[in-house]
């Protein structure tokens, strides 16, 4: 069998549960009822349906002064009031906000965040970081070639790995290494001094003479015509006019040297064309993109089967990813399909992110966040809880991971994914469910996190009869894990609700809150029990 053919079968529940916690931040009963139905083409489809981010740009509540809430598209610009820090979050929670309508948009965005790293903290102004999170936005299901160039102009981008910096008679390689190294065609082993296969110091030196004179552009006036994204500048007086050099291994090219805006321009396209040309740009982006919806390590088979053909797809798509997307995500070796056994390599196999955790926990409990705008007040100590306290606890400051490389859980062997569950995190992990039943902060100061999840009405509007002990857990697991959980284990899961008592103890407790409105014993037992399976090794993986 053909590893990559299509998987034409409906997905069922189990499917659609993998599909949607690989490819979406957004996971419920209706959106998993709906999925269940569908193909794998009719659920990509589905997922590559884009609507408008309801919040059309960060909104800060309680500006000083000018700039205005809507601060971006204030021509005064974005720090003036000396809330740099705030401003920066304002902007993320705009994209966090898009993250609950477009999910595979956003995984796909967050996926060119671990593909091309800037850190928010050390983006220049917060404007320009939100024009960095939108051009990633933009080009989240478009051309990764197209993406590697507009990068560089990013003001963002040419700030953080000190680009602007680099100058012909003071070249900068910083960024011209980190764009080989990490962010496309990647090192390989290294066969002798300053070769490391892909490319040797001589092309990262070169690279930055084709990289000199690009200029951060404070006042964001000039704009981008293919994005209408604000970008960077090109200093001609700055830039190394010589011709470039490269080495053997991109079969010692030579870019002529160019000493005008447009000749800059052409600079960067015939570098940026060369290495893209090569086989091992194409397999570095697929194995990336694998290990983020896939496997976080994987056989020779599957080198051979799935990530090569897959790079042959996007290189003769000419780095388009939609194509490459819908083939993985349709795969019967996505679904572990693909030979007898389908339960034994990839479903279930990922340990969560402390994204995905904590948005699967807010969208699968319908729990409503405060509008950022009408509720500032609340949506920013929801925001501070979530980032602050539980989020930099799991070991995920989101947008700026610890270094240029990304999140270790991306690219450090051999560990990947499992770096999100150590001793260091297991805390938040394991509180962020009591803090969403309680409506106070478990983690640290028990302060007000100003959301409170009434499980007692979820499970009176979600699951079929509720007074059922053994219903009652199987439908949960059903929903909350990603493989069914046998007779043992949903036993252990209802000494919460029976407490060493027979099953009627807690038929009789729900059909009592039932006839009087009280729900203060259910709710105690239910939060117990929610809390226990949600810290279950099951719903740490997906």
């Amino acid at each position: 069998m053909n590893y990559l053919d299509l998987h034409s079968e409906a997905l069922g529940l189990r499917k659609a549960k993998h599909l949607l916690r690989r490819a979406s931040f957004t996971y419920n009963k209706a959106t998993l009822n709906e999925f269940a139905a569908l193909t794998p083409e009719q659920a990509f489809d589905r997922l590559i349906t884009i609507e408008t981010n309801k919040l059309a740009e960060p909104y800060d509540n309680k500006p000083d002064g000018s700039p205005h809430g809507f601060w971006t598209s204030n021509p005064d610009g974005s720090d003036l009031d000396g809330q740099f820090r705030k401003k920066i979050y304002t902007a993320y929670w705009w994209w966090y906000n898009g993250l609950h309508q477009n999910s595979l948009l956003q995984k796909m965005t967050f996926f060119l965040h671990t593909s091309f790293t800037v850190s928010k903290f050390d983006a220049g102004s917060s404007v320009h970081f939100y024009d960095h999170m939108r051009l990633l936005e933009h080009y989240a299901f478009g051309n990764l070639k197209t993406m590697s160039k507009k990068i560089t102009y990013d003001n963002s981008m040419l700030g953080y790995l000190d680009n602007t910096k680099n100058n012909a008679n003071n070249p900068n390689e910083n960024y011209a290494r980190e764009f080989l190294e990490l962010f496309t065609i990647l090192k390989a082993e290294q066969i002798g001094s300053g070769d490391y296969t892909n490319f040797t110091e001589l092309d990262v030196q070169q690279a930055a003479k084709v990289f000199s004179g690009i200029k951060t552009k404070y006042d964001r006036s000039i704009i981008d015509p293919d994005t209408g994204i604000p970008m960077g500048r090109i200093d001609k007086n700055r830039h190394d006019k010589d011709d470039k050099t490269f080495s053997h291994a991109f079969d010692n090219t030579v870019i002529v040297g160019n000493d005008t805006e447009l000749g800059i321009v052409q600079e960067l396209d015939a570098f940026v064309e060369m290495v893209f040309s090569k086989d091992a740009t194409a397999i570095s982006f697929v194995r990336k993109l694998y290990r983020f919806f896939v496997k976080s390590e994987w056989e020779d088979d599957v080198e051979d089967n799935v990530i090569v053909p897959l790079a042959t797809l996007l290189k003769d798509s000419d780095y388009e990813v939609l194509p490459v997307l819908r083939k993985l995500l349709t795969s019967k070796h996505f679904y572990d399909a693909d030979d007898a056994i389908d339960n034994d390599e990839i479903i279930g196999s990922i340990v969560k992110s402390p994204l995905q955790l904590a948005n699967e926990l807010i969208s699968f409990f319908n729990i409503t966040i405060p509008d950022p705008v009408t509720e500032s007040d609340d949506f920013f100590g929801f925001f501070n809880f979530l980032y602050n306290f539980f989020l930099k606890s799991a070991s995920m400051e989101l947008w700026a991971p610890d270094s240029v490389a990304g999140y270790p859980a991306h690219y450090q062997s051999p560990d990947f994914d499992r770096h999100w569950f150590s001793s260091n995190t297991v805390l938040a992990r394991y509180k962020i469910m009591e803090s969403l039943l309680s409506g106070r902060n478990k983690i640290r100061f028990n302060s007000n996190i100003r959301v409170e999840l009434n499980i007692v009405n979820f499970i009176e509007a979600n699951i079929a009869d509720p007074a059922d002990a053994t219903n009652l857990i199987t439908e949960l697991a059903d929903f909350l894990y990603a493989e069914p959980i046998d007779d043992l284990r949903k036993a252990y899961f209802a000494q919460n609700l029976l407490e060493g008592f027979a099953d009627y103890y807690w038929t009789n407790a729900w059909l009592g809150y039932q006839g009087t409105g009280d729900d203060s014993v259910v709710r105690t037992r239910l939060n117990a029990l929610i809390i226990q399976m949600i810290n279950a090794p099951e719903f740490q993986l997906m």
